[in-house]
């Protein structure tokens, strides 16, 4: 770390707010680790006209120190879509950095680490939906934000966790029929027909994270804590979200917790979100599972202090493929909740 990196009374003075407000899940003896980058991180924001995306799943120092905009896909790629910065820097994984791309292609769009995929994003390509189609003619492909650029433009429209039951219902009745093709999460769609009543036709791609939870592991984390409430993430098996007390989206999970206030709660999904969102509801006991994304935890301070200095990685996608696949975003970003 250089002399300028160091920290600093000065760096110590800019950051003590920000440590205020995530002492319950940074021990004060790693700040002075944190503390120099972030300082560094926010001003080159400013001097740069940049913003950057933090998805729940970044660690503290990231979300809670760095980020201009927080949340669940959808929100990210909606602030994507209207952000007046010339940068942006994508604090989450490669497809929502293809996505703030797609939405925002006269900005440059930065990833840190080009290496944080998705085993959704890797399980499915456009050469897979073509034949889906051919196989299943005149139905149509709605698609998790979990995919690429290429497998985006071949559908008819996007979907996040926290909008599938709705986008699917709207779908099913634009096309006039009970069957839809959704890709590529198996468990999502799952759900999502259990929900709907709707056949779904998938693919089998899954959550590295979300598939290892078991129902069995719900009912012991009843057993060890007592009165806790359990909230799931839809990427979960179905046997799963059928042991939870509420399923949705990392956004409706927070919607949760503020709405009904538990006093022991219980997040399934990666294990930085419950750090997230303790430092929001201090009076709350979070029981912590902890799996945790291993492409999500590629992007770190230092990699977004890089990706500022070197203004690297860049996210290019080919113009014809943004294209196509910014109808499908869009028509996911016009449906209302």
């Amino acid at each position: 770390m250089g002399v300028e990196l160091a920290y600093t009374n000065a760096v110590a003075r800019a950051t003590s707010g920000l440590y205020a407000r995530v002492a319950r899940v940074i021990p004060q003896i790693e700040w002075p680790v944190h503390a120099p980058l972030i300082a560094e991180i926010n001003r080159l924001k400013r001097e740069k006209n940049a913003v950057i995306l933090g998805h729940n799943y970044m660690t503290p120092e990231i979300y809670h120190c760095v980020s201009d905009f927080t949340g669940d896909s959808l929100a990210l790629a909606r602030e994507a879509a209207r952000t007046d910065a010339d940068v942006i820097v994508q604090a989450g994984v490669h497809f929502m950095a293809e996505t703030s791309k797609i939405l925002s292609p006269e900005k440059t769009v930065l990833i840190p680490d080009a290496k944080a995929g998705c085993s959704l994003a890797a399980s499915i390509t456009g050469a897979d939906v073509r034949l889906l189609r051919q196989k299943h003619p005149g139905l149509p492909v709605v698609t998790y934000v979990n995919t690429s650029a290429d497998v985006k433009a071949e559908s008819d429209i996007c979907c996040t966790s926290g909008n599938a039951v709705r986008i699917v219902e709207i779908i099913a009745k634009e096309f006039r029929t009970d069957t839809v093709i959704m890709i590529p999460d198996q468990y999502l769609a799952r759900n999502v027909a259990a929900k709907t009543g709707i056949k779904v036709i998938t693919w089998a791609g899954s959550c590295e994270v979300h598939e290892r939870f078991t129902a069995a592991e719900i009912r012991a984390y009843r057993a060890q804590h007592p009165g806790v409430t359990v909230l799931a993430h839809p990427e979960c098996p179905p046997e799963v979200v059928a042991e939870a007390d509420f399923a949705g989206s990392t956004a409706a999970m927070v919607g949760y917790v503020g709405k009904h206030h538990p006093a022991r709660v219980v997040m399934i999904t990666e294990c930085s979100m419950s750090d997230n969102v303790a430092v929001e509801y201090p009076d709350i006991e979070f029981v912590r599972p902890c799996n945790l994304c291993p492409h999500m935890k590629r992007i770190t301070l230092d990699g977004i202090l890089h990706s500022l200095q070197t203004m690297t990685t860049e996210v290019v996608i080919d113009p014809s493929v943004s294209a196509r696949a910014r109808v499908a975003i869009e028509r996911m970003l016009a449906v209302k909740a």
